[in-house]
């Protein structure tokens, strides 16, 4: 089956499940690599789990976490900005809950590169590296860099789930066809991240997982007996082990069962696709899933085919933006990210994870109408001079503002951050130096980023934090976290 055909089913079938495990016969030119080893506790190492929530398509930073209230309409566009929580952070009036939330994250306003179009953008994003077709939008390749999730399972697989990355709500396409960046490039299909559709039909994906009614749990046993008679190889395969396992360990189905949550609380997250792929990213951090990636749009537009299926939208409005934004985007995104960070705050996982909300770009200074493209009202162009992406968890200042945009929010004033470096700065939070090396299958050494870690970032390092308050900074000094005690840098707080 094509990449392309697999992004119109909504779940995995249980043959998908063993596919995930298995390499794909024509993956054989990309044998396992030797894994370098990586020690525990390098750099700063809070994060048990990252979780990134991509916002495909190219969030608008003036209209949502950058916004220009002093500029010309033609600029600061529609909305107005609102106070937040956080004294020194403003946002667009269309983020109520994350407002409310403001003083437990972080906002970079200086990321900043020079790739102008969706698919090698998100290549950009997703693998830290450029691709060789920079502002175009190429079909995913064998030759590809690999995705984050699946360099971390060459360096340091998961000890507690069958995989060690997941993508939830995906494949990202970008803009009709599958985005290169989200598989296991050179690296062959033993790395690529498990990939989960639409997890909303939660009864459809947990029942893949079943064993058809002619397959009892002896015949399971007797087929994996009958392959380590055939080949003893590769039954002590752990691809072949994890395979089994997928199929037959009760923790697997238990955490891909959404239905396992209250139902109030699958409400707050949000009854659609972008909500609970949001929920599942929780119950995957739970189960001990190292990386979860949760494409927050499947598409980066395709609002032009469904105007009225707030599901079908993205984020790339270059017409009609702030009704897009307005009436489908910004309401969901609040809702559902906001429940997020409260809901692994309450269950105190947020110390040990980091999550970050960043998209492939952010959007161009100018409000204008574009004719080529879908819509009656003027929107924004794609813009990677300068965008804005929020950090929370795992040791990350919460509050702190980092960079600064100019007075149109179209170029960096202040330290500029490239996706490399945000790469550089998830890998540093769970205890990867940037420095270390991977190999391919041709024993040729390639460093896990190309960036630096942002470490001012982090509670550590203060100078960002809390510049409102310089009391709390020597409160925070002085108890070694956060001012509540050593070791517990983020509140419990309950949802709302």
């Amino acid at each position: 089956m094509s990449r392309a055909a697999a992004a119109l089913l909504n779940c995995p079938s249980r043959r998908d499940w063993l596919r995930i495990g298995v390499p794909a016969a024509f993956g054989a030119a990309f044998p396992c690599a030797r894994a370098d080893p990586v020690p525990d506790g390098a750099g700063f190492g809070r994060a048990k789990s990252v979780v990134v929530v991509f916002t495909s398509g190219g969030q608008s930073q003036l209209d949502t976490w950058d916004p220009k209230p002093d500029a010309p309409e033609e600029v600061r566009g529609a909305f107005r900005s609102v106070r937040t929580s956080n004294p020194a952070l403003r946002v667009c009036e269309h983020l109520p809950r994350m407002a409310a939330l403001a003083n437990r994250f972080a906002v970079l306003r200086s990321v900043t590169h020079d790739d102008l179009d969706h698919g090698s953008a998100c290549y950009l994003a997703l693998t830290g590296q450029h691709h060789p077709r920079k502002s175009s939008n190429p079909p995913p390749r064998p030759a590809d860099f690999p995705a984050l999730g699946a360099v971390l399972k060459r360096v340091r697989p998961a000890k507690h789930f069958p995989h060690t990355a997941v993508h939830v709500n995906g494949p990202l396409l970008a803009p009709v066809e599958v985005s290169p960046g989200q598989y296991g490039g050179f690296l062959g299909h033993a790395y690529e991240p498990a990939e989960l559709g639409n997890v909303a039909t939660t009864d459809r994906l947990v029942a893949a997982l079943d064993l058809p009614s002619d397959v009892p749990q002896s015949r399971l046993r007797g087929r994996r007996d009958l392959l380590a008679r055939l080949d003893p190889g590769a039954s002590a395969d752990p691809l072949s082990q994890k395979a089994f396992e997928l199929v037959n360990a009760p923790r697997v189905r238990a955490a891909l069962d959404l239905d396992r949550e209250p139902e109030k609380l699958r409400d707050r997250y949000g009854r659609h696709r972008s909500g609970q792929a949001c929920l599942m990213a929780r119950r995957l951090v739970e189960a001990g899933v190292p990386w979860v990636t949760v494409f927050f749009n499947h598409g980066i537009r395709g609002q032009d085919a469904h105007p009225d299926d707030t599901d079908a939208y993205g984020w790339d409005t270059h017409n009609d933006i702030f009704d897009a934004l307005k009436q489908h985007l910004l309401p969901r995104f609040d809702h559902s990210v906001s429940a997020l960070l409260e809901d692994l705050g309450h269950r105190g996982l947020l110390e040990s994870t980091l999550v970050v909300v960043m998209g492939e770009f952010g959007r161009a200074p100018l409000v204008a109408r574009e004719k080529n493209f879908a819509g009656s009202s003027p929107g924004r162009k794609h813009w990677g001079a300068c965008y804005s992406v929020v950090l929370a968890g795992a040791g990350v200042a919460p509050g702190a503002v980092y960079g600064r945009s100019d007075r149109i929010a179209a170029y960096p004033q202040a330290d500029p951050i490239t996706p490399g470096d945000l790469a550089a700065t998830m890998f540093y939070a769970l205890g990867i130096p940037p420095d270390a090396h991977y190999t391919d299958a041709t024993d040729r050494p390639y460093r896990i980023v190309t960036g630096a870690p942002v470490t001012k970032l982090f509670l550590e390092t203060l100078a960002y934090a809390f510049p409102w308050d310089r009391g709390r900074l020597g409160r925070i000094a002085k108890s070694g976290r956060d001012g509540r005690g050593p070791g517990n840098s983020s509140r419990r707080f309950a949802l709302t």
